[in-house]
């Protein structure tokens, strides 16, 4: 039996300024084609990324990965950004943050 292979959409945020929600909100809303109705929430976010039928570009991966460096709102002790990293706790999207050198 053939295993299939999973399609990644990688979205590389590593070296943008990510201070705040809006600005992540920002950063992913093109590469993931995001519709203008998009609510800009986490609740949103989990929706598109795990539940799909929110962003045709989405749907059409296997799995969602998002790259960003551990600054802003991805420092160790951002509270801001609890929710949005819990958002990926699915199997359909993958939030990868890259150490500072």
């Amino acid at each position: 039996m053939t295993k299939k292979v999973e399609t990644e959409l990688v979205v590389d945020l590593r070296g943008m300024s990510i201070d705040s929600l809006d600005d992540f909100w920002d950063a992913v809303t093109d590469p993931c084609g995001l519709p203008k109705w998009f609510g800009r929430n986490t609740d949103a976010w989990a929706d598109a990324i795990q539940t799909r039928g929110v962003s045709a570009v989405i749907d059409s991966y296997d799995v969602l990965v998002v790259h960003v460096d551990s600054n802003g709102i991805f420092s160790a002790r951002n509270r801001e950004s609890r929710a949005l990293r819990r958002s990926f706790a699915g199997h359909r999207s993958r939030l990868v943050v890259h150490n500072q050198a």
